[in-house]
């Protein structure tokens, strides 16, 4: 199984299951002290976050949500597992900004795939898509023992009309029990003609 110490540190960092009741302050306070370039709403705004707890966005039957905290205790980022009934569960996480840099986007994401192979027994698959141009979260899933199985064409909205292009990452419960990467088979049929 993968460790979710941070490379080159003995620090680690655990889930902590958030209370959208009781924190509804402290998730305002995190969603809104920095910005998420890479996610569908860069900077949320506290009545963006309010409307999301009111609409269950963080926590129901198919979400749950987690402080990712470091060995010292502090909230260093947020994690939500989207499709939680699914075999194929995802996620959103964000790592603070003054926090980025050390590693601990990959520590949460070896904890998060802890936690859905350890908790989920229907999870076969756990999956997560980001835009191509988020290099630094697509080390982090090749770090992590990911493997990439898709590149969406322009399919990432980015604002004024414009799109990126979107990559998907995933890992099998199995490759992570046995600490190996099954590779995509990317062969393609031969070709068949096309008529217009």
């Amino acid at each position: 199984m993968l460790d979710d110490a941070v490379p080159g540190s003995a620090r680690t960092v655990s889930l902590i299951r958030i209370d959208p009741v009781a924190e509804t302050d402290d998730l305002v306070q995190f969603m809104t002290s920095s910005t998420f370039p890479f996610h569908g709403t860069a900077a949320p705004t506290p009545a963006d976050v309010r409307q999301a707890l009111s609409e269950g966005r963080y926590r129901g039957p198919e979400l749950d949500s987690f402080w990712v905290v470091d060995g010292y205790a502090a909230r260093v980022g947020f994690l939500r597992l989207e499709d939680v009934q699914d075999e194929t569960p995802m996620f959103d996480l964000r790592i603070a900004q003054q926090h980025r840099g050390r590693g601990l986007g990959a520590a949460a994401l070896r904890a998060a795939t802890r936690q859905v192979f350890e908790t989920l027994p229907g999870a076969i698959r756990f999956e997560g898509t980001t835009r191509v141009d988020n290099l630094a979260m697509r080390r982090t899933f090749l770090a992590c023992g990911w493997v990439k199985e898709a590149h969406y064409r322009r399919a990432w909205p980015v604002g004024g009309g414009r799109h990126v292009d979107a990559v998907a990452y995933a890992v099998l419960r199995e490759d992570w029990l046995d600490g190996t990467r099954t590779p995509v088979t990317w062969q393609d049929p031969p070709e068949v003609p096309t008529h217009r």
